[in-house]
C-alpha cells in the first residue's frame, strides 16, 4: 500500500470519476485506474462501482475512505513536523545545565521559548565531567560548562565570563568590607598574590578539574608554587561557616546565586580572575535545535 494509492482513491471518490480525479491530480487517467486496481487487489475488496456513468464508492469503499483520509492527514502532519524539526522550530533539545549568576539559564530558556515555542528542552544536571561525556557520546546535544578552554573531541563555544571571589574572615586585614557585605560594587579587587600566606580551602581536583586547574594556574602565574593548603572545601555555606569560626583561611568561588549572608565573612573580588562559561558541542555544523539555542544565547548574553 502506497500513500499515492490512497490519495488516488480519495480523489476518485471526491471527483466521482477517474478522469476528473486524474485532472485534479495532474496525471493521466490510466495511472489512476491502474493504481486503484492494484490497491483493490492488495486489499482484496472492490472500492468503486464502475457500472454507472458516475463512479461511486462501494460499501467497502465507503468504509475505507475515512481511514484513507486519516492516513493521508497523518502523513501531512508528519511532513509538517519534520519540516519544523529541520528548521529548529520543533523537536527536543537535550541540554546539560548548570546554575549561573542571575539565573542566566532561565533567561536563555525563556528566549528560546519565544524563538521556538514547540521546541522541547530536556535538562540534565550532572557533574562537569559527566556532562562533557554525555555530549561526546551523543546523549546530550550540548552542555554548559565552566572553566575548560579545550576538550578532546568537542568544540567549546565561549559564552560569558564571571569574576572569581575570595571569602575570608571579616576581621582579616585583607577583608576590606563589612561582614557579609556584597562583593559587587564593594571593595576594590584583591590581587591573588596578597593571599599567598593564608591557607586556601579548595576542593580536590577530582570534584571539578577545570576550576581546580584554573585556580592553580592563576597561583603559578603570580609566582606561587602552590597555595598554602587549608582544610578541605565541602559546600560553600559550610566552608564559609568554618572560615568564620576556625583559624584564618579563605576560599575562592564563582557566584551561582546571591552571596550567602554569613556573619563574620567578607567577600572580595579577585583581580583579573574570571571563569568562562562555554557551550560544549560536538564538532561539525550545529543541528537545527542547537542553532535556535545559540540564537537565544546571543539574544540575552553579552559575548565572553
Amino acid at each position: 500500500m502506497e500513500l499515492r494509492q490512497l490519495a488516488y482513491v480519495v480523489a476518485v471518490a471526491e471527483q466521482g470519476g477517474f478522469g476528473r480525479a486524474a485532472e485534479r491530480l495532474g496525471i493521466v487517467q490510466s495511472a489512476v485506474s491502474q493504481q486503484v486496481q492494484r490497491l483493490e487487489r492488495e486489499l482484496g475488496v472492490v472500492l468503486f462501482d464502475r457500472s454507472t456513468r458516475r463512479v461511486r464508492p462501494t460499501a467497502a469503499g465507503e468504509r475505507l475512505l475515512p481511514e484513507a483520509r486519516a492516513v493521508l492527514a497523518a502523513a501531512d502532519r508528519t511532513r509538517r513536523v519534520a519540516a519544523e524539526i529541520a528548521a529548529g522550530a520543533d523537536g527536543t533539545l537535550r541540554l546539560g545545565a548548570l546554575h549561573g549568576p542571575g539565573d542566566r539559564l532561565y533567561d536563555i530558556l525563556a528566549a528560546l521559548a519565544d524563538l521556538a515555542p514547540r521546541l522541547r528542552v530536556r535538562l540534565t544536571r550532572a557533574a562537569p565531567a559527566e556532562r562533557l561525556a554525555l555530549v561526546r557520546s551523543g546523549a546530550l546535544d550540548a552542555a554548559f560548562v565552566r572553566g575548560p578552554a579545550t576538550e578532546p573531541g568537542l568544540d567549546l563555544l565561549p559564552l560569558w565570563s564571571d569574576p572569581l571571589y575570595a571569602a575570608l574572615p571579616a576581621d582579616h586585614p585583607l577583608a576590606g568590607a563589612a561582614p557579609g557585605g556584597p562583593a559587587p560594587g564593594g571593595p576594590a579587587p584583591l590581587p591573588l598574590a596578597h593571599l599567598r600566606d593564608l591557607p586556601l580551602r579548595l576542593a580536590p581536583r577530582a570534584h571539578n578539574p577545570p576550576f581546580h586547574d584554573l585556580v592553580t594556574a592563576a597561583w603559578h602565574a603570580v609566582g606561587g608554587t602552590a597555595p598554602v593548603p587549608g582544610p578541605p572545601f565541602t559546600t560553600l555555606r559550610e566552608t564559609l561557616t568554618e572560615i568564620a569560626a576556625d583559624a584564618p583561611s579563605w576560599t575562592v568561588f564563582y557566584r551561582v546565586s546571591e552571596l550567602p549572608p554569613v556573619p563574620r565573612i567578607a567577600y572580595r573580588p579577585l583581580a583579573g580572575l574570571t571563569v568562562t562559561t562555554s557551550l560544549a558541542v560536538r564538532s561539525g555544523p550545529p543541528p537545527p535545535a542547537l542553532r535556535r539555542l545559540l540564537q537565544a544565547i546571543r539574544a540575552v548574553t553579552p559575548p565572553a
